[in-house]
C-alpha cells in the first residue's frame, strides 16, 4: 500500500508552509490510489500542547485534506524509542553526552546542517550516564553498514553522507527521542512508503538512511519539496509570527479555496528550493 504521511509539532499553530506540506503529502497519497496519514509529534516536553493538536486537525479539516485510519501521537510510542536506543547502545553504537548547548559551541570547529559539528568531547570518556544525552557513533556506526543510497523523487538517487552531522543526538536530555530517530522509527512503523517534507530537511535524510541500516528497517522513497517564503525570502516559520491558518479560519476565509489556489501555484510571497545538501551519484 502506497502511504505519505503529515507530521506536525503541537508547539505551535500552523501557517501556509504546513498547508504546503499538507498538500503535497495528501494529493501524492491521493493520486496514486494510497493512504494519507497524520501523526502528531507532540513529545517536545512543555512545548508540546494538546489543544494545539486539536487544532491542527481542525485546519486540516478545513483545508479538505481528509486522513485515513486513526491519528497517530508520539506520546502513546515511547517504548519504541526506548527499545531502538537500547539496540543501539547494546550494539556499542552509542554514548552519554553531559555537554550543553553552550560546550557544543565554544569547542567545536566547524558547521554541519544541524549547526556546529559536536566534535566527540564526551566519546570514549567514563561517565554518569544519569541525566545525559546519548549520541551516536557517527564514524562507527557507518563503517558497520559501509556505503549506502538512498532515492529521492526529485534530486534522484543519493548517497548518504551521516557523516556531514558528526555524532548527532538520539536521545536528548529533556526528550525521549530526537527528531532523527523519532520520524525513522515512526515511518518504518507507519509503513510509510513515500517520505514528503520540506527541502530544507533534505540532509536529515543521510542520518535516516544510516539508522533504517542499523536497525534493520524498511527503505522508502523520499519527495523533498519546495518550501513558501516569506517576502524577504525566508521560509514562513512560527517563530517569525507567519499568519496562522487557524486565525484565517476563524476570519471565515474558505480553507478549501486557499488548499486551491496553493495547488494552482498562487503562492503568497514565493517558493525557494530550500537548502538541502544533496550527494547525488
Amino acid at each position: 500500500m502506497f502511504r505519505t504521511r503529515f507530521a506536525p509539532s503541537p508547539n505551535g499553530s500552523l501557517h501556509l508552509g504546513h498547508a504546503w506540506a499538507a498538500i503535497v503529502a495528501h494529493d501524492l497519497a491521493r493520486k496514486r490510489g494510497g493512504e494519507f496519514l497524520v501523526r502528531v509529534e507532540d513529545i517536545d516536553g512543555a512545548r508540546s500542547r494538546a489543544e494545539l493538536a486539536d487544532e491542527h486537525l481542525a485546519d486540516l479539516d478545513w483545508l479538505g485534506l481528509h486522513w485515513d485510519g486513526p491519528v497517530v501521537r508520539q506520546s502513546e510510542r515511547l517504548e519504541s524509542y526506548a527499545a531502538a536506543a537500547d539496540r543501539l547502545r547494546h550494539m556499542g553504537l552509542l554514548y552519554p553526552c553531559q555537554c550543553t548547548r553552550a560546550d557544543v559551541l565554544a569547542a567545536a570547529h566547524a558547521d554541519g546542517p544541524d549547526g556546529p559539528l559536536y566534535p566527540g568531547t564526551c566519546r570514549g570518556r567514563d561517565m554518569d550516564s544519569h541525566g545525559a544525552a546519548w549520541r551516536l557513533d557517527m564514524a562507527k556506526s557507518a563503517a558497520l553498514v559501509g556505503p549506502l543510497i538512498w532515492h529521492d523523487e526529485i534530486a534522484g538517487e543519493q548517497t548518504a553522507r551521516p557523516e556531514l552531522f558528526g555524532d548527532v543526538v538520539l536521545v536528548r536530555k529533556d526528550a525521549p527521542a530526537s527528531y532523527h530517530l523519532a520520524a525513522t522509527i515512526d515511518d518504518a512503523a507507519d509503513s510509510i512508503t513515500l517520505v514528503t517534507r520540506g527541502a530544507d530537511l533534505f540532509a536529515a535524510t543521510h542520518v535516516h538512511r544510516l539508522l533504517q541500516a542499523l536497525l534493520g528497517l524498511p527503505v522508502p522513497v523520499w519527495h523533498h519539496h519546495a518550501l513558501l517564503v516569506e517576502a524577504d525570502g525566508k521560509k514562513l516559520a512560527k517563530r517569525r509570527g507567519s499568519p496562522s491558518l487557524a486565525d484565517r479560519r476563524r476570519a471565515g476565509e474558505d480553507g478549501r479555496a486557499l488548499a486551491d489556489a496553493l495547488r494552482a501555484g498562487h503562492f503568497p510571497a514565493g517558493i525557494s528550493l530550500g537548502t538541502g545538501v544533496g550527494g547525488g551519484t
